[in-house]
Order: C-alpha cells, then structure tokens, then sequence
C-alpha cells in the first residue's frame, strides 16, 4: 500500500458498516473473483459496501484520492468491468435486501442482489418482472443495460418496468431518479450501464406470473438445423406475445431426456416459455414438435423459478468465457449457414449460440424513450465461447470472431450492450446509435470528470 494512503484508508474503515479488503488478506481473495476466469485483476482496495452510506463513502474516497473506480454487483459481466487492477472497486454484493407491495405491484431491491433472489421474493406473491436467463447474474448489471428474458416479449425489456433508483453521483450525493425526479438520469440509465453512478437501489413494476408456467426444451439434429431454423423463423413470426421460443446450438450436454448416442453430438434445442393458461400453451406449442426428427423432449408445467434457473449449471463460475453478439431485424438463409458451418466445429464442447427472440412489447417503445435504442430488434445472437484451460484462449477467441464475422453481412448493425467484451470498446456507439450524443451530455452533467468510467464508457459531451 502506498504510505500516503495508510490514513486515508484506515479513515474511510473507520465510517463503515461493511469492510475494507486489501491485497494479503484472504477474503480479498475471494472477493476478486468472478463470473468470467479470463479477468484476473488485482485492485488496490476492495470496499464491501452494506449500506447507501458506506457506498457514498467509497465514491469519495476514490475521487479525492485519484484512484480508477470499478463497481460490483453480481460479477457477472462478460467485460470484467467489476474489478479494476491498482483501483477501487465498490463491492455491491451485501446489499440485496427486497420487498414488494404485492397490491401496489411493486418491489425494492438492492443492487448486489441476483436474479434468483429477485424471483424468490416476487414469486412469493405470484409476481415477477421480466429478467434474464441466467439466475446467478445480478440485477443490476442486467437492468443498466436493458434487460430481456422469457418474459420480455409480453411485458417488454427489464427497463421498461423499471420505476425508479436510488443513485449516488461522483460527487457522493444520493439522488432518487424517477419519471418526475431527475428525468434525465432515468432516462440514462436505463440502458446507459455503469455510466453516471453507483445504483444502491431499483424500484421495478410486476406483473402476474405463475407460480407454474409450461417451459420446456425440443432437441432436434445438427444435419436437420437449416430446415428446422427456417420453420422457427416462420413460427416466430407468428407467435403471441405470451409466448418466447429460444433456440440454442451446441455439442449436446448429457441430459436425461436425450438418447446417449446423442451426447456429444450437434444439436438444435428450441427453448420455451409460455406466460399464460398451460392449456392454451400446449396447443400453441405443438407445432414446434414437427420441425424435424426429435431427438428428445423436456416440456412440462413447473414453477417459473426452476425454468429461470434451467441453464445454471452450463453457466457455473469459473470457466473462460468470450462472447461476440448482433442484433437482427431478421434471420435470412445465410445466417443458418453459417451457425451450421461452426457449430459443427466448435473449440470446446461448451461452446454454443443462441438467438433471443425479442418482438412484442418490447417494439412498442420508442427509440429516444430510453438510452437503450434498438426497439426495432427481433432478435439477439450471442456466440458463447466457453473453455476451461487458459492455453485454449487464441483458438477459441478465434473461433468466435471468425464466426461473428461470418454473420455480420446478415446482421442489422447494432448490438447489446450487456454482451460486449473488454475489446469491443469500438462498438460503444453502436450500442446506442442515435441516443449517444444525448447520453454523452447526461454524462457530463452527473460525471463529468468520468469517475465512472471503468465500463463500456460514455465519455462526457
């Protein structure tokens, strides 16, 4: 540690609720993990936040003493952008305190808190909001970004139910931003990231959903992909708002359901979820059943917690992870070639791509109404890279990239911002296309120093 910064730090320990971690100590340790093993970065103090207090704190103590500032919520970002090495990083993950108005249908929650502790605290009252696929994630990552899952298409991006959040600025003031408080924060910070302060706090919108909703997976050939692709891309086009189907190509993981001499093997599994009566979902499903030779089926009524928590164990901590996304207003005949081409080859037996299907609510907005932009957005690819031994790192990269080129002349320009990596700085614009030039003057106004710039940046007007 630096001599200079021995009185400071004992200082900023001496204010806390939570815990200062330093480099030696072994919570520190554990406390610069995360999600994607490729980051491994050391930051000169880890502050484990508690309260809104102990964050307005933190925020200072990095200001006045120079230091870069990263903020941790769940850890999950696939850009690392949690940690910072010889900085500060403000560590969200004590705070996840929730609680719902179930008659005002409405839920507080702070920002360490994870996808999975979100749903149990609104499924307790039947109510939920829309989020991503991944329970582990945290919720707020996934809202500064935009937000989409299962249930976007009925009731819109994660964002678009956002109400409100408590925000502390560069300048360590605490600030409400709402519709009628601070409008022009709001309207940043849904979808503008890590940009223009610390969250401590969302306040979201929830809908009836469940308990028990039809969910399930059909697993059809690698050989029989562009047929099978071809009709979901029809029968996307087609289906209600009620209903998301995900389609997911990869090496076939060992499940039950599958036949053994099927693991290991390409496939095409089309995810879904159905957010109405389980009856009326049957019906509207059974198309799905005809696209091909089944390999195997997983479907049936289970609570929406397990079909959010499906996918955990493909998605553990730990592993080396890349990822390259696009959006598309459609998915042509090439693009089916292409993912055909390089799933049948991929570097590791955990890579995989899926497309999102958005569509719905999630059109209805206009692109200025919020910083996230790309209302006209049907669908969003990511090709998840995933591997284990840091020697396979180039090749798998590679892979990645060389497909995400192969797709791009299929593609309709912008991207997700959530699903950028470290080294796709240069696609910050497209993340925002016509919104940045405002995103870039609400920087100004709250961070203009860019504090917080430890992220996909926005840099100030």
């Amino acid at each position: 540690m630096i001599p200079s910064l021995v009185k400071p730090i004992e200082a900023l320990r001496s204010r806390l609720k939570g815990e200062v971690l330093l480099p030696g100590n072994e919570a520190y340790e554990s406390a610069r993990k995360i999600w994607n093993a490729t980051i491994d970065k050391h930051p000169a103090v880890i502050v484990r936040c508690f309260t809104t207090t102990d964050v307005v704190h933190a925020v200072n103590f990095a200001r006045d003493a120079r230091y870069l500032l990263a903020v941790r919520g769940g850890g999950h970002n696939i850009a690392g952008n949690a940690l910072v090495d010889d900085g500060v990083v403000i560590d969200l993950s004590g705070m996840k305190a929730a609680s719902v108005d179930q008659g005002a249908r409405r839920a507080t929650i702070e920002a360490g808190a994870t996808l999975a502790e979100f749903d149990a605290a609104t499924q307790a009252h039947g109510l939920a909001t829309p989020l991503g696929i991944n329970s582990t994630t945290g919720i707020a990552g996934l809202t500064l970004g935009g937000g989409f899952g299962w249930l976007s298409r009925k009731y819109g991006m994660t964002i678009d139910n956002l109400l409100s959040a408590e925000v502390v600025t560069a300048e360590g003031e605490v600030v409400r931003a709402s519709a009628t408080e601070h409008p022009d924060l709001f309207w940043a910070l849904r979808g503008g990231g890590g940009n223009f302060g610390v969250v401590t706090r969302f306040e979201f919108r929830l809908h009836p959903v469940g308990p028990n909703l039809l969910s399930g997976l059909i697993v059809y050939p690698l050989s029989e992909a562009k047929s099978v692709l071809r009709q979901y891309r029809d029968f996307a086009a087609d289906a209600p708002d009620e209903l998301s189907v995900w389609m997911v190509t990869r090496l076939a993981p060992p499940l039950p359901f599958l036949p053994p001499e099927a693991h290991g093997t390409g496939i095409v599994a089309l995810a879904f979820l159905y957010a109405g009566d389980p009856k009326r979902g049957e019906r509207l499903i059974a198309p799905l059943r005809t696209f091909g030779t089944v390999l195997g089926e997983h479907v049936g009524v289970q609570p929406y917690t397990a079909w959010q928590q499906t996918f955990d164990p493909l998605l553990t901590a730990g592993a080396r992870n890349y990822w390259k996304s696009h959006n598309f207003s459609m998915l042509g005949d090439g693009l089916f070639d292409a993912i055909r081409e390089y799933i049948g080859h991929p570097p590791s037996p955990q890579c995989e791509i899926f497309i999102g299907a958005l569509g719905g609510a999630t059109m209805r907005p206009s692109p200025e109404s919020a910083a996230y932009p790309h209302r006209d957005v049907q669908f969003v690819m990511n090709v998840h890279t995933r591997w284990e031994n840091p020697a396979d790192d180039a090749r798998c990269i590679r892979w990645a990239r060389d497909f995400f080129n192969a797709s791009a002349p299929f593609a309709s320009g912008g991207v997700y911002v959530n699903f950028l990596t470290a080294d796709e700085s240069n696609r910050v614009h497209a993340a925002y296309g016509s919104n940045y030039e405002r995103l870039a003057r609400v920087k100004r106004k709250y961070d203009s120093d860019n504090l917080f710039r430890i992220n996909q940046n926005i840099e100030p007007a």
